[in-house]
């Protein structure tokens, strides 16, 4: 997709096995206000939050721990880190967009590097 645009989606983490894949609710943040906002100001998140276009996060005044996945122009994770609050994350200069989750959700959800998932903005 050229264009990404505030608003919502749907996160798909292929199945190991080849089957369906497993379909997460996601928020989209594509404006300059929108990233700068991201989860602040919230105690969690159901699903998960792409900022786009993005290669590095802080987590200074939130106020819970995240799982950050790096994505680059193909949406194959580039790296994945659990980031405590008060952080500042490293530049990754492969990643186009990031994905932010509650800690403990990217595992559980097949999340590594070198998967790849798929994104569709649904409004």
């Amino acid at each position: 997709m050229g264009q990404w645009r505030n608003g919502k989606g749907t996160l798909t983490v292929a199945d190991r096995e080849g089957g369906p894949g497993l379909e997460i609710p996601l928020r989209i943040a594509a404006s300059y206000r929108a990233r700068s906002k991201g989860l602040l100001g919230q105690d969690g998140i159901d699903g998960a939050l792409m900022l786009t276009p993005c290669g590095s996060v802080h987590t200074f005044r939130m106020r819970f721990t995240i799982d950050v996945a790096y994505l680059d122009r193909k949406f194959n994770v580039v790296a994945l880190h659990t980031m405590k609050p008060g952080r500042l994350g490293m530049v990754r200069l492969r990643a186009r967009h990031v994905i932010e989750s509650e800690a403990g959700t990217m595992e559980k959800w097949g999340l590594r590097p070198g998967v790849q998932v798929q994104i569709v903005q649904t409004d």
